[in-house]
């Protein structure tokens, strides 16, 4: 239960981090400024992981698992989670900021559960229903109640808030069936997962967009250690999320790791932003919403 508490806790530090990064590096157009950020969070995340598994002398087991279905199925997560979850994540950042994208971003537990429901056939209780209700009707409120709700900045965060969800959701029952059905172990997959999203981004999204050389100069610039510690602390709140999803299942896991709203929001107060009471109020029933969705009654 720890591992997957302290998984929000990290990831909240590091959506502060990424907003952080955005602001201070100038990236060309937001899409362009998404895709190389997420391609170096994605790539100093794998170079973390490349150093843990060897202090951890763990190469065999997951070439093994790059062998099976479930490894393979898992780079297929791996490419929802990153290229198109994480992309839509940092793009929504840029349009929305990181606390508003995090409270919208956390119905990915409830999607999770809807997901698992219709390819994995777990049963939803009426209280998951409900959850899902509560939760998507609070997204609905906290956008239509917004006072830029009807700007194109704020439809395009909102719309890169839901594709991340999508990724993730879609990630988590496929990494939770992977890890189940051949027992790859969640250290395992997660160095899968990370090295897939960096090689696609490298070898196929920064090319297409001839993004190398902004690629260079956002690395030997003076905000690159941001990004870096963003990964770093973005690798450990993963490697923990996969972990508890490993020991406790994809429930009870999204559930603990949604607490990252809550953190986002209160390191961004504590960093100087500001947020108004019916963000709190609404961004609490999406979290007590997702939570309904996620733990099983």
């Amino acid at each position: 239960m720890t591992s997957g508490l302290f998984s929000g806790i990290l990831w909240g530090l590091d959506t502060l981090l990424i907003g952080l990064f955005l602001e201070r590096m100038g990236l060309g157009s937001p899409l362009i400024a998404s895709l190389i950020s997420t391609f170096l969070h994605d790539f100093f995340s794998s170079i973390w992981m490349i150093i843990y598994t060897s202090i951890r002398k763990q190469w065999q087991p997951i070439l093994r698992a790059l062998k099976t279905s479930s490894g393979r199925a898992i780079v297929i997560g791996s490419l929802l989670g990153g290229p198109v979850g994480m992309s839509g994540y940092v793009l929504s950042i840029k349009y929305l900021g990181p606390s508003l994208t995090a409270i919208i971003s956390s119905i990915y537990p409830a999607l999770s559960v809807f997901f698992s429901y219709v390819f994995l056939k777990e049963k939803m209780s009426r209280n998951r229903i409900i959850g899902l209700i509560i939760c998507l009707g609070s997204v609905v409120l906290l956008n239509l109640g917004s006072d830029t709700a009807t700007g194109s900045n704020h439809l395009l965060g909102l719309f890169f808030a839901m594709l991340a969800c999508l990724g993730w959701s879609l990630e988590g029952v496929i990494v939770s069936y992977g890890m189940r059905e051949e027992e790859i172990k969640d250290e395992h997959a997660l160095q899968i997962r990370q090295l897939s999203s960096a090689i696609v981004y490298a070898g196929v999204i920064i090319p297409l967009i001839h993004g190398f050389p902004i690629v260079k100069g956002a690395v030997l610039s003076a905000a690159s250690w941001i990004i870096i510690l963003a990964a770093l602390f973005g690798t450990a709140s993963y490697l923990l999320y996969y972990r508890a999803i490993y020991k406790i299942g994809l429930s009870k896991a999204v559930a603990l790791n949604i607490t990252y709203v809550a953190w986002a929001v209160l390191f961004s107060i504590f960093f100087g932003g500001t947020i108004d009471v019916k963000t709190v109020i609404l961004g609490a029933a999406v979290v007590g919403g997702s939570l309904m969705a996620a733990i099983e009654w």
